[in-house]
C-alpha cells in the first residue's frame, strides 16, 4: 500500500514547460486533490528544451486554468533532468515529439515502460496509434487553441487518476510500479 515516504510521482513533459505540461500538471494535481489522493501523489512538469527555463506559464494557459479555478502563478518552467527517469513512476508525453525524445533518452527498458502519451488514458481514443495521440502546441495559436488543449487534457485526467489509484491499491513501492486499467466511475473529473 501507499506510504507517505513514497508518493506516486508523475511528470508531464512538453517542449518549453510553459503551456501544455504545466496545464496537465496543475489539472492532474487538482483532480488528485479532489479525489483524496493529494498526499499520495506528486505531479510536476518539465520541458524537453531549456528555451523557456525560468519563465512563468504562458498567460493564455494561465487564463484557461484560472477560468476553471486552478491557480498557476507559482509555475516556473524548467528543463528535463536525466535522473527523473528513475525518480518518476509515470512519465506523460504531451506530443509525439516528446514521446520520441523521452524514448531516445531513456536509460533502459524498465524506464521505457513508464513513458506514456498523456492521451493514451483518454478512452475516446483507445486503440489509436501513438502518432494520433499528440496535443499540438497551442503556443503558436490563440486562446481557442488553449481551450482545445484544456479539453484534450481533461479527457485523459480520469484515466490517469484511476491508473494511479490502482497502482497505489496494488501496493506501489516506489518509482516504476505499474498501474491497472481504470474505471471512469471511480474518478471525479475536473470541470
Amino acid at each position: 500500500m501507499y506510504s507517505a515516504s513514497s508518493p506516486y510521482r508523475i511528470i508531464t513533459v512538453c517542449t518549453g514547460n510553459i503551456c501544455r505540461s504545466p496545464m496537465a500538471e496543475l489539472m492532474l494535481t487538482e483532480a488528485f486533490d479532489a479525489g483524496g489522493l493529494g498526499g499520495a501523489v506528486v505531479v510536476d512538469s518539465a520541458g524537453t528544451t531549456s528555451y523557456e527555463a525560468g519563465h512563468p506559464i504562458d498567460p493564455r494557459a494561465a487564463r484557461v486554468l484560472s477560468a476553471h479555478r486552478i491557480r498557476s502563478e507559482t509555475h516556473i518552467a524548467r528543463s528535463w533532468r536525466q535522473e527523473w527517469f528513475q525518480e518518476r513512476d509515470l512519465i506523460l508525453a504531451l506530443d509525439v515529439d516528446h514521446y520520441g525524445w523521452l524514448h531516445e533518452a531513456a536509460p533502459d527498458s524498465q524506464t521505457l515502460a513508464k513513458i506514456r502519451m498523456l492521451r493514451s488514458f483518454d478512452p475516446s481514443v483507445a486503440g489509436r496509434s501513438t502518432l494520433d495521440l499528440g496535443i499540438e502546441d497551442p503556443w503558436y495559436g490563440g486562446h481557442h487553441d488553449f481551450d482545445v488543449t484544456w479539453n484534450l487534457i481533461r479527457a485523459a485526467v480520469p484515466g490517469i487518476v484511476a491508473h494511479t489509484r490502482a497502482a497505489l491499491a496494488a501496493g506501489h513501492q516506489g518509482a516504476g510500479q505499474p498501474g491497472r486499467d481504470y474505471d471512469p466511475q471511480q474518478v471525479r473529473s475536473i470541470s
